[in-house]
């Protein structure tokens, strides 16, 4: 472990991609294969393969306790230690004692967390954390903890462990990366990469994977500059969540890789007479049954799409279904779901990742008729709206997203209208021709939409930064007024630049009102403009309100803290998305 830990500090100290990536070769080289794939899973940040549903569950509070019962230190200077380095495994090396020789092993470790997985509630696991970390050197320690947490924090990126290993066993880092998505385990990689045998790789069902991403862009022109022929679909307001169907036993996976399944008791069931091999990706959403535009055919160009009668409702009216183990018929009745499926990247267990969208699509109808009966309408190139009436039928929990096509701006713009009349976010473009490229964002898929709204509103308090940002207060949360006092309505951290952050933190350093450590709550008098995508009831802030993914834009140096935005301007944006 103590040469684990040595090669981790090695990689750190260098900034350069190529030497990181052959110094993480070299180690492994020089390893038995067994330990040089645990040694790459610690890499990549995990004490587990990623296909495993097991978690340590050893939060902050319980390392923080580990760690001054072991090092003797108050709170006060762990604390201090904490915002000299902003990294609690870089606190672990420095308050730590010293010890005379490492003792600990790969396989200890490995075995080590086992044993913290294993055990139940908070006492066993302290127990069984601090077993492990009296063993530990301090620079081992820093890295247990790095591990624990989740991020090495060193600059080296899964890409890169996989760059190590194709570079160590001269293999094609195509391969590699490949076998390593399938199987969502780079020990295991390891071993097939040391073994030569990578084309035996086979899509582990019930390891999630990462998700095709979009690229954001300004306009319809800018969308058919990257290709001709677009395809279109409305961008919807909840989850993405691939679902996997094996031997009837379909699970639901979110882009966290969470496995949701039981937060959408409805959803399976509609799931599992698919065939046996599937995985398909699409947006769960919060469902209204009731009346919307369905079908749509743009001018004589565009093919049809159905789905059933009914719209998707804002992410607020979804939130109340995140994170249950357990939900009620009830609730299930108050907020239903649907599951709109736009894309496929396994069926019967064949692998569709590399074919085309346009084939991708074809198998997926197959898989995933449009509903027959459908309440549709015509947009012609008139703009005239005829409705025509269907047989009625049940709404499905589970159907096919509608799909569009666009060829010039004009036609975008149309779409992009029909959509938010519809109460979604926006347009997805693709290109037909994409291959399912899993956690890439490129200019294959594309994303258009527009701003909910923006918000003038003050900051409250601010915290220390991680990464790059050790040191400077980058993290401001944020209020609006209700009478005359201020009431939380959001935390953002991204929108401004680094000679602004500078600026700004040496401003809040010097207007403090109660220092938390980490947190510093400060004079309430910078006033900065957030934008969001919506808003969301929460108990989480006094204000009732949350505002979901909130940037900054500007700091608005032209207001006063009193000319910020009022809890009934905040309740009138909330109420204008509802409607």
């Amino acid at each position: 472990m103590l040469r684990f830990a040595q090669t981790s500090e090695a990689i750190a100290a260098t900034t350069k991609k190529l030497e990181k990536t052959a110094i993480v070769a070299d180690y492994l080289r020089s390893l038995p294969a067994s330990d040089a794939a645990i040694a790459a899973i610690f890499f990549s940040g995990r004490p587990f393969a990623a296909y495993q549903e097991k978690t340590l569950q050893v939060g902050g509070s319980i390392l923080w306790r580990t760690m001054a019962e072991l090092s003797g230190k108050s709170e006060e200077e762990l604390g201090a230690s904490y915002r000299r380095h902003g990294d609690g495994g870089a606190v672990a090396a420095d308050m730590l004692p010293e010890k005379t020789q490492s003792v600990l092993k790969l396989s200890s470790l490995q075995q080590a967390f086992e044993q913290i997985a294993a055990a139940r509630g908070p006492s066993a696991k302290t127990a069984s954390l601090r077993e492990l970390m009296e063993q530990a050197t301090p620079l081992e320690a820093k890295y247990i903890v790095k591990i624990i947490s989740g991020d090495l924090r060193i600059g080296l990126k899964e890409s890169l462990v996989e760059e190590a290993i194709a570079k160590a066993f001269d293999s094609p880092l195509d391969e590699v990366k490949r076998a390593n998505m399938l199987l969502g385990d780079i020990g295991e990689t390891l071993l097939l990469a040391a073994a030569g045998r990578l084309g035996q790789a086979r899509f582990r069902l019930f390891h999630p994977i990462d998700f095709m991403l979009a690229s954001p862009i300004e306009s319809a022109e800018e969308a058919l500059s990257y290709f001709e022929h677009a395809s279109v679909e409305d961008k919807y307001d909840g989850i993405r969540a691939h679902a996997h169907i094996r031997d009837g036993e379909p699970r639901l996976y979110s882009r966290t890789r969470d496995d949701v399944t039981e937060s959408f008791p409805e959803l399976p069931p509609a799931l599992a007479s698919l065939p046996d091999g599937t995985i398909l990706d699409g947006e769960i959403v919060a469902w209204s049954p009731c009346g919307a535009d369905i079908l749509v055919r743009l001018s004589e160009r565009s093919s049809e799409a159905s789905v059933p009668d009914g719209r998707a409702l804002p992410f607020s009216s979804l939130q109340q279904r995140l994170g249950r183990k357990r939900v009620s018929e009830k609730l299930m009745r108050d907020v239903p779901v649907a599951y709109l499926v736009f894309d496929v990247l396994c069926s019967s267990d064949e692998i569709l990742l590399d074919q085309p969208l346009s084939e991708r699509r074809k198998i997926l109808d197959r898989l995933l008729p449009a509903p027959l009966a459908a309440r549709s309408l015509q947009l012609h190139a008139q703009s005239k709206l005829i409705f025509e009436e269907a047989e009625e039928a049940p709404a499905p929990v589970v159907f096919r997203a509608p799909v569009f096509t666009a060829r010039s701006p004009e036609d975008i713009e149309t779409l992009f209208a029909a959509a938010r009349a519809r109460g979604n976010e926006g347009l997805m473009i693709k290109d037909l021709n994409s291959p399912y490229t899993p956690g890439r964002r490129g200019k294959s898929w594309l994303k258009m939409k527009r701003e909910l709204a923006t918000l003038d509103v003050v900051v409250t308090a601010v915290e220390y930064g991680h990464g790059k940002r050790i040191g400077v207060l980058s993290d401001y949360t944020f209020a609006v007024w209700d009478g005359d006092r201020l009431v939380n309505i959001g935390k953002a951290y991204s929108g401004l630049t680094d000679a602004e952050i500078a600026e700004m933190t040496e401003w809040f350093l010097a207007h403090v009102t109660r220092d938390e450590g980490m947190r510093l709550q400060v004079e309430p008098k910078i006033v900065v403009e957030v934008a969001f995508n919506n808003m969301m009831r929460s108990e989480r802030h006094e204000s009732g309100y949350a505002l979901r993914f909130p940037r900054i834009v500007r700091i608005r140096t032209d207001k006063l803290p009193e000319d910020a935005d009022t809890i009934e301007r905040a309740r009138e944006i909330y109420e204008k998305q509802e409607s």
